[in-house]
């Protein structure tokens, strides 16, 4: 059970663990946010060209039935808005990643080709081992 105990709480300790669980976090609160301006904003403004309020937009099939089109269209503007912001979000902070990072030197090359077999041999080789050159 101890070992149990540790490898749980190394799993816990891990880098990628905990920035998941910020992630969820301020995406739960970002959710909020943008479903206030979609309901609070965004839906009485769109109800200017229809119904009074896009979320109350409904119609009725049968009695005690009803198609609640406009929470749906609701979600979908929600989902678009979500998906916009976190898209503008990762594109910065890849921008930022990208003026941080140092430009990778190339690699010096290992190996080199014989002057006189053209074979790809050990960059400080002083003899060629298939040609038997001298370098």
């Amino acid at each position: 059970m101890k070992k149990f105990v540790e490898e749980f709480k190394k799993f816990i300790m891990r880098g990628n663990v905990m920035d998941m669980a910020v992630g969820i976090i301020i995406g739960g609160a970002f959710t909020a946010i943008v479903t206030s301006l979609v309901e609070d904003i965004i839906s009485p403004i769109l109800g200017l060209f229809g119904s009074a309020n896009l979320a109350d937009a409904s119609v009725t099939l049968k009695e005690g039935v009803t198609l609640n089109y406009g929470s749906f269209i609701s979600a979908i503007i929600n989902f678009l808005l979500i998906a916009l912001v976190i898209f503008c979000m990762i594109k910065a902070i890849n921008k930022a990643q990208d003026k941080v990072k140092k430009p990778e030197e190339p690699a010096a090359p290992k190996t080199k080709m014989c002057p006189y077999c053209k074979s790809e041999i050990a960059i400080d080789a002083t003899k060629c081992p298939h040609c038997t050159s001298d370098l």
